[in-house]
């Protein structure tokens, strides 16, 4: 996807904390464009958390300058707060009450009225297919229902923003594929998410951009796809069904590892678009016709293992 048009939704350098002698962030840089998922993957303890605490003014950085929402969260941190919604990894439901009570206690915290209160509890209740559960006490709900009514109750001040901690963390696959769907449903209405996860999945299915967080720092940053080219190991598959082809094809591609049996060879290859016409040129040019191309490229479990595998690993050069 294309965000180079897009104005800057987030945008932090040198951003910098420490815990007394722990140094959590070592003056990293982001940049999330409006209207795009940005994801931030790490390890237990990378910094996760504290980038998303800093970016919603629940702490404050080291140093750094950092805007929000186009305010300088030094100089405006109302500004930014206004701007934006937070879901952490614990939820902020209370069991105690009633789906529908935790949405007018938003609306009130957001100084709605009344009836603006209601509308806006009513509507997203509705949205978030939480309306046959809404007179419930919130302690009955499953896990995925009490997630989306998290969700639910960071927008009801309609953040054109919205930091998303773990959000699916402990939730059944269905109710982390639901929230997905959520998820993607706002960023088409124009929303920008800053989602930290611990599912590699997640981040390869939403992502727009993806920062890989260790030892305080950005190890690489990139599309999916871009960070699953800096790992070794990808290859591009050929499968013939004509065994002449395919010792045609063995005999001059003499780097390839062959499978006899499979009348199968491997190239390796990191996927790019060039690689594969030059392999396609190659082929046309030889006169050989293979059955099946497959491409094969390492898994983000892959990338986040070599990045993240030990501090003393250099850094791999971020893709930008």
């Amino acid at each position: 996807m294309t965000t180079t048009t897009h104005a800057s939704a987030i945008v932090a350098t040198g951003l910098r904390k420490s815990f007394g002698e722990q140094l959590v962030l070592e003056g990293i840089d982001l940049h999330v464009p409006e209207g795009t998922i940005f994801s931030l993957l790490g390890p237990n303890g990378a910094g996760k958390t504290t980038a998303v605490k800093i970016l919603s003014t629940l702490i404050t950085a080291d140093a750094g300058d950092i805007r929000v929402g186009g305010h300088d969260i030094s100089a405006d941190p109302q500004g930014v707060r206004a701007a934006i919604g937070v879901t952490g990894q614990f939820s902020a439901v209370d069991g105690l009450i009633t789906g529908e009570e935790n949405m007018l206690l938003m609306a009130d915290l957001h100084h709605l009225s009344k009836s603006e209160g209601r509308q806006a509890s009513a509507d997203l209740l509705e949205r978030f297919d939480l309306t046959d559960a809404a007179k419930k006490p919130a302690s009955t709900y499953s896990g995925g229902m009490k997630r989306r009514l998290d969700l639910a109750m960071t927008l009801v001040g309609n953040p054109r923003i919205i930091f998303l901690d773990e959000p699916t963390t402990g939730l059944d696959p269905r109710s982390r594929h639901n929230m997905w769907q959520i998820i993607r449903e706002l960023v088409s209405d124009g929303v920008t998410v800053f989602l930290t996860t611990q599912y590699l999945e997640e981040a390869d299915e939403l992502a727009d951009r993806i920062a890989v967080l260790h030892d305080g720092k950005i190890a690489a940053e990139g599309t999916a796809e871009e960070l699953k080219r800096l790992i070794p190991g990808g290859h591009v598959r050929l499968r013939f069904t004509d065994p002449a082809a395919y010792q045609s094809a063995a005999s001059t591609l003499r780097e390839a590892a062959r499978d006899d049996e499979a009348l199968a060879l491997q190239l390796p290859s990191d996927g790019s678009q060039r690689e594969l016409r030059s392999i396609l040129d190659w082929l046309d040019s030889a006169g050989i016709e293979a059955d099946e191309l497959t491409v094969h490229t390492p898994d983000l479990d892959d990338v986040f293992f070599a990045l993240t595998s030990s501090s003393t690993n250099q850094p791999k050069e971020a893709v930008r």
